[in-house]
């Protein structure tokens, strides 16, 4: 009895797979290039499996037709190639690209960072609104939010160990360069408005300096423009992912762009991989109000009816926990639906009563073992508010020699006022250093560090130390070196 069409088909191919185990065929070997010999060899094997199964096909009653010839074997071996499985995006302003480096970072957040990611997460519902609005006003993606994400995870106080602070992480430099002010009293970097308004003009220029390409503009974001720019000219490639695979950009700078796009396609979609259970931290709203003079927070909170906290967390750009001074009409933060209780009781409050000096600064040279932390505890502060105000970062830093600006507390309302003040004026008297001067020399064609250590009384090892160069170096013309350090006296109290 004749064999079904199906089943005969079924035969075959189990026929076939024995066959395949038992004498493999060489047409599933992968191509190579072989000397004409071996390809000859290679054709003669082809032409006797060739026979071998037409014997077996007139065996089995079957036609030469229903084996499948080489082409469909490579055809079918082509698609064993290893790929990763299609992913359907979410929709998005900015272009998402599902690839291994982008994969690594979706596992990496819901494995050994799903801490992080969902506190992440769980800020983002706060900012996320308020910042969408700036970009949009911009005319920028929407979805560059989560470029802000990554950088600081929507941590206002975000401090990194370059320095770069805020939910946008800016260093100083470029900050100022996008009108953030940064000084004592207060740093806009950390003012999630003002901050994204910078980031989002900062933004915008790296698009069009790179041809409208976002993925160039996050890595310039990241690296620094010029960074980015020596990179497409060493190696002649507009695309990043080329652009990755060189040494040039740092490991931070080649995750940039993963990490970004890994973070979107997952805060797009939560529930789909495995954050259904994050609690969303209400979006931030606030009411704004210009202080004409300068004003405590614990005035101002007071005035609302809430908490210094409360002002605090809407407010997190002053540093010293008052609007600053010589900044007319200040725009204060404060709880949504206050305004006008603010405005009636804020009246009613002196302007002498407004303000307490609470803060002052000092200058402190580091010693040797000195730590951000034990000269915190020297001055009744914080380590961070030192590194702060002297631009330092969240690393271990080489404080030996290094003159510090340390922030020391004046009074409280608690206090008494010519005590408190006597204890600062000690303070910075036993601490403060002498002011320092340095006499500085012009090198000349033959100038040694031996030659110059003898000419002005000094050791080669000091002249070394003081314009940080080795001892061994060559000293180039023209260069100015310091020969010589004074340290000013203090005068006599008669």
């Amino acid at each position: 009895m004749a064999l079904e069409t199906p089943n005969r088909y079924l035969m075959v191919r189990a026929t076939l797979l024995i066959l395949s185990l038992l004498f493999p065929l060489t047409v599933f070997a992968a191509p190579s290039p072989a000397a004409p010999e071996q390809r000859d060899q290679a054709r003669s094997l082809q032409v006797a499996s060739a026979a071998s199964d037409l014997a077996l096909s007139r065996g089995l009653g079957l036609a030469p037709s229903d084996f499948p010839d080489a082409e469909d074997l490579i055809a079918e071996a082509d698609e064993f190639d290893l790929k990763l499985p299609e992913m359907e995006l979410p929709d998005s302003d900015i272009p998402l690209t599902f690839n291994s480096k982008v994969d690594y970072f979706v596992r990496y957040f819901q494995g050994p960072g799903r801490g992080s990611f969902a506190k992440w997460l769980s800020r983002s519902e706060r900012y996320i609104p308020m910042m969408k609005t700036v970009l949009r006003k911009e005319g920028l993606p929407e979805d560059l939010v989560y470029l802000a994400m990554i950088e600081s995870g929507f941590l206002p106080h975000a401090l990194s160990v370059a320095a770069a602070v805020g939910p946008w992480q800016f260093m100083p430099a470029t900050g100022k360069n996008y009108k953030l002010r940064i000084d004592f009293w207060i740093d806009e970097r950390r003012d999630p408005l003002k901050s994204t308004v910078a980031a989002a003009r900062y933004l915008k220029e790296l698009y069009a300096l790179f041809n409208n390409d976002w993925y160039l503009a996050a890595a310039g974001y990241n690296a620094g423009e010029n960074k980015i720019l020596r990179a497409i000219n060493m190696y002649n490639s507009r695309d990043f992912w080329e652009l990755s695979k060189g040494e040039y950009l740092k490991r931070e700078t080649k995750d940039y762009v993963p990490k970004l796009l890994a973070a979107a396609i997952i805060a797009k979609e939560p529930a789909k991989h495995g954050f259904a259970d994050v609690a969303y931290l209400p979006p931030i709203e606030f009411d704004v109000v210009k202080i004409p003079s300068r004003t405590d927070l614990e005035v101002a909170a007071r005035a609302c009816g809430v908490s210094d906290n409360t002002l605090r967390e809407l407010n997190p750009e002053l540093r010293r926990g008052s609007t600053p001074p010589n900044y007319p009409d200040y725009q204060l933060k404060i709880p949504k639906g206050s305004g006008a209780v603010f405005e009636a009781e804020y009246a009613k409050i002196p302007e002498s009563e407004r303000y307490v000096e609470r803060v002052t600064t000092v200058k402190y040279r580091a010693k040797k073992r000195d730590t951000l932390a034990s000269i915190a505890r020297r001055f009744d502060t914080t380590p961070q508010a030192i590194a702060e105000l002297n631009h330092l970062g969240r690393g271990k830093k080489k404080l030996k020699g290094r003159v510090l600006t340390v922030p020391v507390q004046v009074a409280s309302a608690e206090d008494d006022p010519p005590a408190e003040k006597a204890r600062v004026e000690a303070a910075a008297k036993v601490k403060a250093e002498p002011k320092e001067f340095h006499k500085y020399y012009t090198v000349r064609k033959g100038d040694t560090l031996y030659s110059l250590a003898r000419k002005f009384n000094v050791t080669a090892r000091m002249l070394s130390a003081w314009n940080n160069m080795k001892a061994k170096v060559a000293l180039k013309p023209g260069k100015r070196i310091i020969v010589a350090k004074y340290q000013e006296r203090e005068k006599a109290p008669w």
